[in-house]
């Protein structure tokens, strides 16, 4: 797994603040599986995936307009007054 730079990313990028931007909302939506990987997934956490991405010119600042979906939520059953789990 090759390191990513904030230089490598950056080619492909205006600034560091857009960088940053983009990189949480990629990130977020890889996280929370509402997008799937551009690149093979290396052990990598969704934030050094994000970087790949960008550093590889395959994200850019179009992302942004992307919804970051959230992830499935599960619902509690509620608990009934009377009704008990026996051991």
């Amino acid at each position: 797994m090759a390191r990513v730079t904030v230089e490598d990313c950056l080619e492909n990028v205006e600034n560091r603040f857009k960088l940053v931007m983009i990189s949480t909302h990629r990130a977020r939506q890889l996280a929370r599986g509402s997008r799937d990987a551009l690149l093979p997934w290396e052990n990598d956490k969704p934030t050094v995936m994000a970087l790949r991405e960008i550093a590889d010119g395959l994200v850019d600042a179009s992302v942004l307009d992307e919804p970051v979906e959230a992830a499935p939520v599960r619902v509690r059953t509620e608990f009934e007054p009377g009704s008990h789990v026996e051991e």
